[in-house]
C-alpha cells in the first residue's frame, strides 16, 4: 500500500478511536428538574417589578367626564363600556415616550431581579404584536411597534428575568371570554375562546421573546382542568424552565400566588409563594390616585415577606405616553438604595426560624448567619429570645461596626446606639457557631402561640379611602361605600386552627362612637361563613383593648379574616391597631 494511503488509514483510525473515546452527550434534563432549578432562582431573587400597562391608561380612571371607582385597569368592566366604544381608545394610544432602557434601569435601581408585564389584561387588548388577533398595539394603534421586543432585550442585557402577565379566562372583548355581560349576554363556549385566542397567543409569547422566567396567569374562571392542563403542557413544551403561578388554576401552577396585596400572617414554607402588590391603590394608571406608599412601609413589607419565605412583586402603572409616574420612580429608588447597603439580608436568604411576633422586628437566614431586621428602633437594648445556637459575633450590616451582646441560655441581649443606623430598617448580622440556627421549643416558626396578634400593618387594606397611620400603628377611615368597600383583611394561609376568642385594640373619639363593626371569616373572596359583631365604644381617643362576645373557628381552608363597619360609618375615623386571637383550650 502506498505511504500516503497508510497515513490516511492511520488518521482515519485515530479519528474513529477519538470519536469512540469521547463521552456521550448528557441526557436531556427533565421538566421537573428544570422547574425545580427555576424555582430556586425565583426564591433567591425575592423582589420583582410588576407592570400594568394598556389602553386603560388613556381614560386613567374617568369615563365621559365621570370618575369611576375601582382599580384603573377594570374601568371597562366597572363603567360597562361597550366594546365598540372601548376599541376606539386604540386609535388614540401612541406611547411615544416609552423607553425600555429607562424602565429596566428603574427596576435595576430598585434592586428588582425580575420583571412581569401585562401582555393581555382582561380588556382583551394585546400589548404586543399578536398574529392571533388584530386587536393589538402594532395593528390597531398609531404607535405601530411592539414594545415587548425592546423590553425583553433590555431585561436580558441587565440580567433581569423577564415574564408576561396573561389573562387566560377573563376577556371583555370576546363573546366567549368571561366577564362582558353587557355586550354578550348569551351563554358562552369557553373552548372557542380558548382554542381561538388563548393557546395561539400564549404560544406567540413563548416563541417570540426569548427565555421567559415566568408566565403570570390570572384565574381560570370557566376553564376546565383539561384546558388548564393543556395550557400548562404548551408552556412546558416550549420553555420547560418557565414558571407558572397558581392562578393558572386547578393546582397546575409551580408556586402559590397570594391574593393581591395579601401577606401571610406567619412564616409559610410549605410551598414557594409570591405577593403581588401595588405602590398606590391601583394597578393600571389612574391620574387621581396619589395614595403612594411610604418607602419605609415598602422596605418593611419586603423584609416581612422575605422573613416569611415569599417573593414581593411590586407594581407600577405607566401612563398612556409610556412614562412611569415620578412618585413611583422616587419611591422605588429609595428602596433600591436601602437594598444596595442591605441586600445581603434579603436576596438568597431563607425564612425566619422564629414564629412572627409583633411588627417591630423580623429575621432572615443564610448558612451560619441570621439577619436581625429592626423595623422599629427599640432604643439602646434589644433581646432576641429563643435562640439555642451560640452567637460568635454581631455587627451592623450597613457599616460593619460591631454590636456588643451577651448570650445567656436562649436569650441574646444587644446593646444598641440611641439612634438607628438606618432610618428604615437597621440590620444586625449574627454569625453563628452552627450552619443552621437551633431555636428553642415555643419560639420556632411552626410553634404558633395560643395568643396571636393581627396588627393592622400586616393586613391588606381594601378600599380607596382607608389609610394606615404609621405613627399610631393603626388603620382608619372605614368609610361606607358600595364598591370597593373599606376593610382590613388578614390571610392565615393555614397557620391558624381551632376556636378563638377575639379582642380589639382601637381608639375612638367619644363623639364618633356607635357604629357596628363586623369580624368575618371567609373561605373565599365571595363568601363569609362566620361573623362576630359589636359596637365601637368611646375611648376618649386613647387605645384600649376590648373583648368581642362569642368566638370564631378557623381551619386550613379559610382564606382571610376581615374587619369592617358594614352598616354605617359614623365611626369611620376609629383607629384599629390590632385584632388579638386567643385560642380556646
Amino acid at each position: 500500500m502506498p505511504t500516503r494511503c497508510l497515513i490516511c488509514v492511520s488518521i482515519l483510525a485515530a479519528v474513529v478511536a477519538g470519536s469512540c473515546s469521547r463521552p456521550a452527550p448528557p441526557p436531556p434534563v427533565d421538566e421537573a428538574t428544570l422547574t425545580a432549578q427555576a424555582l430556586r432562582r425565583f426564591d433567591e431573587n425575592k423582589f420583582g417589578m410588576f407592570i400594568h400597562w394598556g389602553l386603560y391608561a388613556i381614560p386613567a380612571g374617568e369615563w365621559k367626564g365621570q370618575y369611576v371607582r375601582g382599580i384603573g385597569e377594570w374601568i371597562m368592566f366597572h363603567a360597562k363600556i361597550p366594546v365598540k366604544e372601548y376599541e376606539q381608545l386604540a386609535a388614540q394610544f401612541n406611547p411615544v415616550k416609552f423607553n425600555a432602557e429607562e424602565w429596566t434601569q428603574l427596576a435595576q435601581d430598585a434592586g428588582m431581579r425580575y420583571l412581569v408585564i401585562t401582555a393581555k389584561h382582561h380588556d382583551g387588548f394585546a400589548m404586543y404584536h399578536s398574529k392571533a388577533s388584530p386587536y393589538n398595539i402594532v395593528d390597531a394603534t398609531p404607535y405601530g411597534k411592539d414594545p415587548m421586543v425592546e423590553l425583553a432585550a433590555a431585561c436580558a442585557r441587565r440580567g433581569i428575568g423577564f415574564g408576561f402577565y396573561y389573562s387566560q379566562d377573563q376577556d371583555w372583548h370576546e363573546p366567549h371570554g368571561r366577564g362582558n355581560t353587557w355586550d354578550f349576554p348569551a351563554e358562552r363556549n369557553p373552548q372557542i375562546y380558548f382554542q381561538g385566542k388563548v393557546l395561539p397567543q400564549v404560544q406567540e409569547l413563548l416563541t417570540g421573546y426569548g427565555p421567559l422566567a415566568l408566565i403570570w396567569f390570572d384565574t381560570p374562571g370557566m376553564l376546565s382542568e383539561q384546558q388548564v392542563t393543556e395550557l400548562r403542557r404548551l408552556v412546558k413544551r416550549h420553555q420547560p424552565s418557565c414558571l407558572l403561578n397558581s392562578r393558572i388554576g386547578h393546582g397546575k401552577g409551580d408556586y402559590l400566588q397570594t391574593s393581591d396585596n395579601a401577606i401571610p400572617i406567619q412564616v409559610h414554607t410549605k410551598v414557594k409563594w409570591e405577593v403581588p402588590a401595588t405602590l398606590n391603590d391601583t394597578w393600571g394608571y389612574k391620574k387621581n390616585d396619589q395614595n403612594w406608599k411610604d418607602p419605609a412601609d415598602l422596605i418593611a413589607k419586603l423584609t416581612d415577606i422575605a422573613a416569611k419565605g415569599g417573593n414581593y412583586l411590586l407594581n407600577v402603572g405607566p401612563d398612556a405616553e409610556g412614562v412611569i409616574p415620578e412618585p413611583s420612580q422616587k419611591i422605588l429608588r429609595t428602596v433600591g438604595r436601602w437594598l444596595a447597603a442591605n441586600g445581603e439580608a434579603i436576596f438568597g436568604t431563607t425564612a425566619s426560624p422564629f414564629y412572627v411576633d409583633g411588627i417591630s422586628w423580623r429575621v432572615t437566614a443564610k448558612p451560619s448567619r441570621l439577619y436581625l431586621h429592626l423595623l422599629e428602633w427599640p432604643g439602646t437594648k434589644f433581646r432576641l429570645a429563643g435562640l439555642e445556637t451560640e452567637v460568635k459575633q454581631a455587627h451592623f450590616l450597613a457599616n460593619g461596626l460591631a454590636v456588643p451582646f451577651k448570650q445567656s441560655g436562649t436569650a441574646v441581649d444587644f446593646e444598641l446606639p440611641p439612634k438607628p443606623v438606618d432610618p428604615y430598617n437597621t440590620v444586625v448580622v449574627l454569625t453563628l457557631a452552627d450552619p443552621v440556627a437551633r431555636v428553642a421549643a415555643g419560639y420556632r416558626a411552626e410553634d404558633i402561640p395560643d395568643r396571636v396578634e393581627l396588627w393592622a400593618w400586616t393586613a391588606r387594606l381594601v378600599g380607596e379611602e382607608i389609610r394606615y397611620d404609621r405613627a399610631r400603628r393603626s388603620a382608619t377611615r372605614f368609610v361606607k361605600v358600595d364598591s370597593p368597600g373599606n376593610e382590613l383583611r388578614w390571610y392565615p394561609y393555614g397557620a391558624l386552627g381551632g376556636e378563638y376568642q377575639v379582642e380589639l385594640t382601637y381608639a375612638c373619639e367619644n363623639h364618633r362612637a356607635g357604629s357596628r363593626f363586623r369580624i368575618g371569616v371567609h373561605p373565599s373572596n365571595t363568601e363569609m361563613t362566620q361573623s362576630l359583631t359589636g359596637q365601637i365604644e368611646a375611648t376618649g381617643g386613647r387605645f384600649l383593648t376590648r373583648r368581642v362576645p362569642g368566638a370564631i373557628t378557623l381551619g386550613p381552608d379559610d382564606l382571610f379574616i376581615s374587619f369592617s363597619l358594614p352598616e354605617e360609618d359614623r365611626s369611620a375615623d376609629v383607629r384599629l391597631q390590632r385584632l388579638t386571637l386567643i385560642r380556646r383550650k
